[in-house]
Parts: C-alpha cells; structure tokens; sequence
C-alpha cells in the first residue's frame, strides 16, 4: 500500500496479502512492549489484532489459549497482586538508601510486568523528562519520580507536565528548587519548551525569561514540593503572545497551547513506536498532531491509533529501528521466558549505554544508530552470552532444551525458526540460517547448543533490529 497522510493512520485490516500473523504480532509486541513468548503469540494469532490490542491496553489476569492447560508466568501475573510486589520491593530498595540498586529494580519490573506497553511507555517518558541520579542522589526520590511518569505515561498530556514541574527530582536536576524572584533560573523554563513542550525555534530568549519568573518560588523542602509565596514573582509575565501574572500551573497551558506542541510531541511518539528513519514528513504526522489538539492532549488513545495503522503494519515500519540495550535485554528474556540476575543485566547496560535511571543528559539518549559501533555490537553479543551462560538464568523455569521441547521444537532446524520468529523481525538470509542450524545441531547438551545459537543470532545484524 502507497502510504499518505489520508490512508497511513487508518486502521490496519489484515488481507489476503497482508494476514494478520505471528510475524506481525511479534512486530506488535517489540515495539508496544519488549516482545512476546510463544504462548503469547499464539494467543495473539488466535485471538486476532483489535483482541491483542485490548489486552495491550487493559490487562489483567488472563488465561492461555482455550484448549492448553498450560499458562506461562505473563498470563498468570495478576496486575494488582505485581503492583503489591513492586511496592515492597521499593520499599526495600529505599531502605538502603543506594540509588544504583535503582537501574535493576526498574529492569525487574519491565521483565516480570503484566503491563508491557506501561512500562514501555514509562521508558519514553523518562528518555523525554530525562532525569538522572547522578546528580539526584536520591533513591526516594527517583523511584517516586519514575512512579509519577508511569501515573500519567498514558494520559492527559497537560497535568502530567504540571506534575512534573512539580517533582522534587526533576527541581533538583534542573536546579528550579533554587528559582527566586530576585535571581530566577532559566534553567527549567529552557527544557520545558525546548526538550518538553515545542523544540527548538518555537520560542525566544526572553519566552524563556518570562517563563522562568511564572516558576519562581517552586522549592524542595525534606524532599517536597513547596511552593513559597514569598520568592514568587506577582508581576505580569508575557510570553508566547500572552500576558498575565502567570504561576508555573499557567505557563505550561500557555506553553502547551502552542500549535507547535501537538506536532513535537506527535512526532515523538510516532519516532518511539514506529520508525526513526527515515524522519517521516510533516504532512504524515499531522493527523497524530490534530488528534491530540482535538482530545485534550491525551496520550493513550493516540498511541493506539498508531498500533493499530496502517504505517505501523508497513514495510515503513517493520525493521526500520534498532533496539536499544534495554529493549534487546529485556526482549530476549520474555521472549524466552526467562529469568535472571538483573543486577549483572543492569551492569551491562550500562556499558552499552543505558543505565535506566541514569540517562546521559537532559536530552536523554539519542537512540537510533548511535547505539550500535562496532564495541557496543560486540558488547551486546556478550551480554546475550553472560545472560545465557549465567548460574541462576532460566527459561520457563529450566534449560533451553526444555523450553523448546514443552513449544514441540525438537529438530535443529525447527528451534532455529522458533528463536528466530521470536527473536528477529526482519528474514535473514538463507546461508545463515543453514549456519545456525550447524551450531543449534552441536554435539553434546542440548541446553549448551541451543544457547550458542541464541548467542550467534545475538551476533547478527538482523537481531539489532525491531
């Protein structure tokens, strides 16, 4: 399909070219989630798009396909029963004060969540209101920070912004908790339409002067917002076209009812779930632009448009990014349901790069080809290795070779097409996958042969793509 502005965000309806297919369900779930496992994609087969979309957007506790009697953990995992989990883990967490047991405590939750397209979310958001405990050396802080992206990661775009130019952690990165009306910091009104709001060109040197006066007196007290009436300036504020004696709560409804806001944020979005090159046109984006003026700036129904489109679905899409360090983590793990010591796995992001909890400015991670040169694609080929090769890793509770058993892949050559269905978006080429088949056919274990062809596919191109 020649795709346009009338026709890429219509809903995507499966054909006779184009049948909706676990290929495709894998596409769905890389880029709305991590991935999915094997039950998950026959489910999402059986079941159908708009059913798979539902359970992508309102989980809950759900059962396997009708007629297996086997549920895997994701099926099983009760929301509500996780939420209690993570809330103890938290707590536990904080108790010992150290920010950097923070990266492993977000990779545990993206792993074991019922909510993949939550916690998807909630890692743009944090790329996007990036926030680092480098400078926050705060654990209570920070997690009450990722807490607050993953509150509103789907909703209304206008409160989430007030919410966090109220978050001690961001007034504490962004040095706002210091902004008096005698001596105001640009600092936070700078990022708020820069990075936030309208990029670059949307706004002047004194729009940012004025915006920072509507935030003076926003303050951190024992680690609290505060709001101090005494360093707030009352005087009018104009900027943007607009005059009023403006707070912080007032600004960020002017700021956000600039026409280029919609477009800056539409055009995020879409980069994030469908494709970072090449930077598709103005006209494209538009409609994800309109859609957001029109409802009040709400996230959620936005990014279902884009999961259920036609672009999304196309060869504009399928393939066309390359998978960050957490995503090729946390993707191979649920998609071989497994399990493993994340501190090691938090280790090794940050080598390659990404360190959650920890990005690497205030414009986040640059994504897209920056993560890949010829270190970090070895690094990523050994921190698959360190995964597999790890005492206390699992797959569906055991070895490799079991897993493919219980999925009835038993030949060399039907494990090679599982892994790589689960594991690779785009077809390799056909000299490889006879290759792989030799290393998945290895002499001695079974579990061992396996994880060297889990290992060789990490080496791929085709495998650091989504």
């Amino acid at each position: 399909m020649a795709l346009n502005p009338s026709n890429a965000w219509l809903a995507f309806k499966p054909s006779l070219d184009q049948p909706w297919s676990a290929k495709l369900a894998a596409h769905l779930f890389r880029r709305a989630g991590f991935a999915a496992n094997s039950a998950e994609l026959d489910l999402a087969v059986k079941s159908g798009l708009d059913a798979t979309l539902d359970r992508l957007f309102s989980p809950k506790a759900a059962t396997a396909p009708e007629g297996d009697a086997k549920s895997d953990r994701h099926f099983a995992a009760d929301p509500a029963r996780f939420e209690s989990q993570m809330a103890s883990l938290g707590s536990t967490m904080m108790a010992t004060g150290n920010a950097q047991s923070l990266s492993s405590y977000w990779l545990f939750r993206m792993l074991f969540t019922p909510d993949q397209l939550l916690e998807k979310t909630t890692l743009f958001w944090h790329g996007h209101f990036a926030t680092s405990a480098a400078k926050v050396d705060n654990a209570r802080l920070m997690l009450r920070h990722g807490d607050l992206l993953r509150a509103h990661a789907m909703d209304k775009f206008v409160p989430f912004v007030q919410a966090i130019s109220r978050d001690p952690a961001m007034l504490l990165w962004l040095d706002a908790a210091s902004n008096r009306k005698i001596r105001p910091n640009e600092n936070y009104a700078r990022e708020l339409m820069e990075l936030f709001c309208l990029g670059v060109g949307n706004y002047t040197e004194d729009d940012i002067k004025e915006v920072a006066r509507a935030f003076t007196g926003w303050e951190v007290v024992r680690d609290e917002f505060r709001f101090n009436k005494y360093q707030h300036d009352e005087g009018t504020k104009s900027f943007l076209g607009k005059s009023g004696n403006y707070n912080g709560d007032d600004a960020v409804q002017v700021v956000l009812a600039q026409p280029a806001a919609s477009r800056f944020i539409a055009r995020k979005l879409v980069k994030y779930f469908v494709a970072e090159e090449p930077e598709l046109s103005p006209e494209i984006i538009e409609p994800i632009a309109k859609e957001l003026r029109e409802n009040g700036f709400e996230i959620g129904p936005v990014i279902r448009r884009i999961l259920s489109s036609n672009i999304f679905y196309s060869e504009e899409a399928i393939g066309r990014m390359i998978k960050s360090p957490v995503s090729l983590a946390i993707g191979l793990l649920r998609a071989l349901e497994g399990s493993t010591n994340m501190n090691q796995v938090a280790q090794s992001l940050e080598r390659l790069g990404q360190a959650v909890f920890y990005p690497p400015n205030v414009k986040g991670w640059d994504g897209g080809r920056t993560w890949i040169n010829s270190s970090t694609l070895l690094g990523r080929a050994n921190m698959v290795r360190s995964i597999i090769d790890t005492k206390e890793t699992t797959f569906g509770g055991g070895k490799l070779d079991a897993l493919a058993k219980t999925h009835g892949k038993t030949s060399p050559d039907s494990v090679v097409d599982w892994l790589l269905g689960l594991l690779v978006a785009v077809d390799i080429p056909r000299d490889v996958r006879e290759r792989l088949i030799k290393v998945a056919d290895g002499a001695g274990d079974r579990h061992i042969a396996i994880g060297n062809a889990v290992h060789a596919i990490s080496a791929l191109p085709e495998f650091q793509l989504c």
